[in-house]
């Protein structure tokens, strides 16, 4: 069983224990409001989650687990937590050696370091919501796709729109946005669960939100007042967003993307693509992030999703990429090695 596994059961124990104990209070969103009388939404939230992004065909149109469901998966989580509570050394991994260049990818990041157990309420059978069926829509022919390499790189051309990896080492060029420290796996808008760091922090001002990203630590800046939309030949990472309350909930709208991004999940591109999110906070310790994308020039039809947030109580530290301070020159480094020992 796997660590991660383990601490996810415990992370969920623990979060239900405290969400119920605290029911009364945290369900009076009325009380959460800033200075300006806006609905407040700051602080650090974490969007980890073991709800699938589309469904599973089981579940057929059906977003919600049943209470037995529920029960069942509470019950193997339990035993889960309770069988690791104890953990016995390995011996022989204790005794080991430097790993060969041949295993440098089992060795690297293991389950250990991954992120993936929610710490809110995990009762939907998938993040999307429409198309109906809870999966993506049809890609239209032509979109591109991206392709990541690790082990060896992918083939593909210029620009590369990989999670990491990349499809060569002539220049930086060749290599993922996450490995050059540009944009990171979680950080582009919609924000989607990835294998660490999904958290981010709100902060607002009366005129202004702005959304800080864990991941390469990046900071969009949403204004809440009327302001001329950028030309669309001005392109961004994250967009061009504006925001407005509608209710108790931030809507912000956002377009602009770079081309150089994908549209989602690596499919399509971001030049194309109008995003719009609604933030809501819903209890003490707690946010639904609800999005729908349209991009005519990828997908078929609009793609609606909805994500829990759960409040985290802590604050973002400085996110150190040294894939892009070290790891990309070493990689380049290496590869100019690798030419100049196959020309001797």
């Amino acid at each position: 069983m796997s660590p991660t596994i383990k601490c996810g059961a415990l992370l969920l124990a623990i979060a239900s224990v405290t969400t119920a104990l605290a029911a009364d209070s945290a369900n009076d969103t009325t009380s959460f409001r800033t200075e300006w009388g806006q609905p407040d939404l700051q602080g650090v939230w974490n969007f980890s989650s073991e709800i699938p992004f589309e469904r599973p065909a089981q579940y057929g149109d059906r977003e919600f687990l049943t209470a037995e469901e529920i029960a069942e998966i509470q019950a193997r989580l339990a035993a889960e937590a309770a069988d690791g509570s104890v953990v016995d050394a390995d011996p022989d991994l204790a005794e080991r050696g430097a790993p060969s260049t041949d295993e440098r990818f089992v060795y690297g990041y293991d389950h250990f370091w991954y992120e993936m157990a929610s710490i809110a309420d995990t009762v939907r059978t998938s993040q999307i919501i429409y198309p109906t069926d809870g999966r993506m829509p049809a890609v239209l022919e032509g979109a591109p796709r991206g392709v990541s390499g690790f082990l060896e790189d992918a083939p593909g051309t210029r620009p590369v729109r990989t999670g990491s990896g990349g499809i060569g080492k002539d220049g930086p060029e060749d290599r993922g946005l996450p490995e050059r420290c540009i944009v990171g796996m979680n950080e582009l808008p919609p924000y989607r669960p990835s294998r660490y760091n999904n958290n981010l922090q709100i902060v607002q001002s009366k005129d202004t939100v702005v959304i800080i990203s864990e991941m390469i630590h990046n900071a969009r800046m949403i204004p809440l007042v009327d302001q001329p939309l950028l030309p669309d030949y001005i392109e961004q990472w994250t967009g061009d967003s504006r925001g407005y309350w509608d209710g108790d909930a931030l809507v912000v709208e956002t377009r602009n993307f770079s081309f150089y991004t994908a549209s989602l999940g690596g499919i399509g591109t971001g030049k194309e693509k109008v995003l719009t999110e609604r933030f809501t906070r819903t209890a003490f310790d707690a946010v639904e992030y609800e999005w729908t994308l349209e991009d005519p020039a990828t997908f078929a039809d609009k793609i609606t999703a909805v994500l829990p947030m759960a409040k985290v109580a802590g604050q973002l530290y400085e996110y150190a990429c040294q894939e892009g301070n070290y790891g990309l020159m070493n990689i380049l480094r290496g590869a100019r090695e690798e030419e100049k020992r196959a020309g001797d």
